[in-house]
């Protein structure tokens, strides 16, 4: 039977599989490399090879109450997009608040990890770990969560770009930008336009003379900031709004695409992309004022380069080049797990639901965080803990090894077809679907056909509102007796940080869950149905409609 379980890191993904393990009555033993918790979130002063980086302006994109742990909201005073500093805070209150501390080993690093001689009938493994003082040990543990994150390994595809062994000037990843001092009036180029490429453009374009940032397909731009100043990711991220996207994927894409031109040209600022919003977003408030200023030009894909220039593929030439940031995302590969348990499929590494390896006599390997989506990781990762360590406990089942195969096979054909380089993003889920896709295994998914009957109040909430994680403990194993009330006040926690000058108004300002019409209750009905029959509409795994 299932007890002692090694956890491997101690960022989000770590944190919540100790608290999963605890609530289901594993002892869980987390080690740590670093001095603290944290993992991607906590700045590091040094370069740490295998380690996540963060450069020291990064502002998180997902809001709080979107990226909270189900069962612990965020301080209300917290701002809605956090700084890392402000997010380690919370995790710092998180491990408080349900005694993680004495279960997490620090400055201890995992070696190796291997299958005991006798894994085919206990299913348990060797993990060798080693303290910062060099002292080695090795124990045996009757289950594994692989929590290491997927911003580790830079791609730096240097072969891609002819004649960069002749480059005059200095080039890096991403990885290594920390800040831009020493960039003061440069001519920096930057190439890749995702997360780090937009932000990293942004932040260099203060001080160089020039800053071009080169894309090979462009990127819908979309700021953190939403209508009524309100968090973007809080609105239109609702149950109801992907009803319609699935229902009418190509007229809601339109739609989104019409409404962020109208703030944002993107045609007339050079970011155009090829592909269709629901496909690719780039969250960034700052771009969009450095290329209207002219400290950010935009340019096509680089083609070569030639000494200190950089030719583009349409024949110009960027002159004169001082630096070059290689914004070109990460290598995927998960660290301890076995060798023959590595092949990829499309790209992406076998794991059923991008958690566990198929091919194992005994499921007591389980993957978390390893996954990427528009919405915020915390949620996900946190679902994930709680399927895994309900299947550690046999309260949970994985199909065959074929059926589990299978399900990959066409997880990935849905994923290469719904997402916009999906050969660099292997990792991509639709972020409600997957959710419920997990909730459904673990016993929580919400049923607002009976929250509409029981508690109309909570359903139009769950319904119209933000999807965010506290649904998923109102029913099932380890409820919370919090998530109804942490639900009907998360608006209230999104406006408390903006209080520092309270303006008096007339009349209080409704939020859009709040102002819901009789008519619009017969529309909550009708999504109710759609949403707890979605299985019946949608092939699994896609959000394509039959």
């Amino acid at each position: 039977m299932v007890q002692k379980v090694a956890v491997i890191g101690a960022g989000i993904s770590g944190l919540t599989s100790i608290k999963a393990c605890l609530d289901e009555g594993l002892e869980p033993t987390c080690f740590e490399s670093s001095h603290d918790i944290g993992g991607l979130w906590r700045f590091k002063d040094n370069l740490e090879p295998g380690r996540a980086s963060l450069y020291s302006s990064v502002i998180i994109n997902s809001s709080k109450e979107r990226m909270a742990f189900s069962d612990f909201p965020p301080p209300a005073e917290f701002p809605n997009n956090m700084h890392p500093s402000e997010l380690l805070q919370y995790l710092h209150l998180y491990v408080q608040a349900f005694e993680l501390s004495p279960h997490i080993r620090v400055q201890t690093s995992v070696v190796s990890v291997r299958q005991t001689a006798d894994f085919a009938e206990t299913g348990r493994w060797e993990v060798e770990t080693e303290r910062r003082d060099g002292q080695r040990d090795t124990g045996v543990f009757d289950a594994v969560m692989v929590c290491t994150g997927h911003f580790t390994q830079p791609h730096l595809p240097l072969s891609d770009f002819p004649g960069i062994e002749s480059f005059e000037g200095k080039y890096f990843h991403s990885w290594e930008y920390r800040n831009a001092e020493g960039l003061q009036g440069k001519r920096v180029v930057v190439i890749g336009i995702g997360s780090a490429g937009g932000d990293i453009s942004a932040d260099i374009s203060r001080v160089a003379e020039k800053v071009y940032l080169c894309t090979r397909r462009g990127a819908w731009v979309v700021s953190r900031v939403g209508q009524g100043g309100l968090p973007m990711d809080m609105i239109g991220r609702s149950r109801m709004e992907k009803m319609l996207q699935l229902l009418f994927p190509s007229w809601r894409a339109g739609m989104l695409e019409k409404n962020t031109n109208k703030a944002l040209d993107h045609g007339l600022y050079g970011l155009k992309p090829k592909h269709r919003i629901f496909e690719q977003t780039v969250v960034n408030d700052y771009l969009p004022s450095r290329i209207i200023s002219g400290r950010v030009q935009m340019k096509l894909n680089v083609k070569e380069f030639c000494g200190s220039s950089v030719v583009l593929v349409d024949g110009s030439t960027i002159d004169k080049v001082d630096v070059v940031v290689f914004a070109t995302g990460y290598k995927y590969s998960v660290p301890f797990l076995p060798p023959d348990q590595q092949p990829k499929c499309g790209g992406r590494l076998r794991l059923y639901k991008h958690v566990f390896p198929p091919a194992m006599a005994k499921p007591t390997l389980a993957v978390v965080g390893f996954v990427h989506s528009v919405g915020p990781i915390t949620p996900m990762a946190e679902m994930q803990a709680r399927w895994a360590t309900r299947v550690f406990k046999g309260l949970a089942n994985v199909p065959s090894e074929e059926m589990m195969l299978e399900e990959i096979k066409k997880d990935t054909a849905a994923m290469q077809q719904r997402y916009a380089c999906a050969e660099r993003n292997p990792i991509e889920v639709d972020f409600i679907p997957y959710l419920d896709s997990l909730a459904e295994r673990v016993g929580v998914r919400p049923n607002i056909l009976w929250l509409l009957l029981t508690d109309p109040r909570l359903a139009l909430q769950v319904l119209l509102g933000p999807c965010t994680s506290y649904q998923y403990r109102l029913t099932g194993p380890s409820q919370w007796a919090g998530a109804r009330q942490a639900i009907l006040t998360q608006w209230e926690r999104v406006r408390r940080p903006f209080r520092t000058r309270v303006v008096p108004e007339p009349e209080a300002r409704l939020g859009i869950v709040e102002r819901v019409s009789g008519a619009a209750l017969l529309c909550c009905c009708a999504a109710a149905v759609m949403n707890n029959f979605a299985p019946l509409f949608c092939q699994p795994g896609t959000t394509e409609v039959l």
